[in-house]
């Protein structure tokens, strides 16, 4: 059985290289992680801080790799801007941490 809860911990080592210090997770990048048990395959819906930025190719490739938790045999990465990614979107406690 794939454990959401596995690739929430890969996620949360996934960085922006712009970001560092944070993770895509943690950012509130990430905006679904669905599981089809069934055909073992996970989709990951993200967003990034800009439709302009230059390690999209960087970043899709490393969620792609966190989604391959135990028993996962596909995973489809799928990058949106809507809703587009705010400061709002990032939650309080990561807010509180950077200081924001």
């Amino acid at each position: 059985m794939i454990e959401k809860n596995d690739i929430i911990n890969n996620l949360k080592e996934v960085y922006d290289p712009e970001i560092p210090s944070v993770s895509m997770y943690d950012l509130g990048l990430i905006y679904d992680i669905g599981i089809n048990q069934i055909e073992y395959e996970v989709t990951i819906t993200h967003t990034l801080t800009s439709a302009f930025c230059p390690f999209v190719d960087e970043i899709v490739s490393s969620i792609r790799q966190a989604g391959f938790a135990p028993e996962v045999r596909t995973v489809q990465v799928e990058t949106v801007f809507d809703p587009p990614f705010t400061i709002d979107m990032v939650p309080e406690e990561t807010r509180l941490i950077m200081g924001w």
